[in-house]
């Protein structure tokens, strides 16, 4: 199953690329999951301030690892030493030269799908930082814009509930509630249609299981 999964993504990830670059992302499809921390890699200016969201994917990528002992200038909101502190960090995060995140889902026709809690990811990836690059596997991939906001709600988010103490009812039960609690993980439902300017959002898509 494995093996025929892997055949099914590369022969459908070109295409999903081609549709996100008629949509002005910069876009590119690489087989495995080492292809694409080396095309991150690649992507960033030496002399670029990084940053990130929350992203399972780039530390699955190791690649917040890699910049800092390659010696790049990082906002790590992970070393803070107190709660304000973090939100100073995630705050000048935005104003950073290169963003790193992944996507919740991925419209086959080429649009992304990002649900947030405090909104620093989403607000990060429409506006701010130069430039965006958004790490997904093929297994982020929906066949409509629908599903693809479906896949964001109920898979998504119920997975990222589990890592945060909050008392959302997807954190007690595993299943949406479509809740509208203070705690709510889905404050912020954000679909990017269109990378503008064209190429500031860089996607790469990747044939492997990558993150939820």
């Amino acid at each position: 199953m494995q093996e025929m999964t892997k055949k099914m993504y590369d022969k459908a990830g070109p295409k999903v690329a081609e549709n996100l670059a008629r949509r002005h992302f910069e876009a590119y499809y690489v087989s495995t999951a080492a292809e694409a921390a080396e095309k991150v890699l690649s992507l960033i200016p030496r002399e670029h301030v990084v940053s990130w969201g929350g992203t399972m994917t780039m530390a699955q990528l190791q690649v917040q690892q890699r910049l800092k002992e390659a010696g790049y200038s990082v906002i790590d909101r992970d070393t803070a030493a107190s709660p304000a502190e973090r939100g100073e960090l995630m705050k000048k995060a935005l104003l950073c030269n290169t963003f790193l995140m992944s996507a919740n889902a991925v419209s086959a026709d080429g649009q992304l799908v990002n649900i947030d809690g405090n909104g620093n990811r989403v607000a990060a990836l429409c506006y701010g930082p130069d430039s965006v690059i958004v790490v997904a596997g093929m297994n982020k991939v929906a066949p409509t814009l629908e599903a693809a906001v479906s896949r964001a709600r109920n898979v998504a988010a119920p997975v990222n509930s589990q890592r945060f103490p909050g008392k959302t009812p997807c954190n007690v039960t595993g299943l949406c509630s479509d809740c509208i609690g203070p705690d709510c993980n889905c404050a912020q439902v954000v679909v990017t249609r269109v990378s503008r300017p064209v190429g500031r959002i860089k996607v790469i898509l990747v044939g492997e299981d990558l993150g939820f």
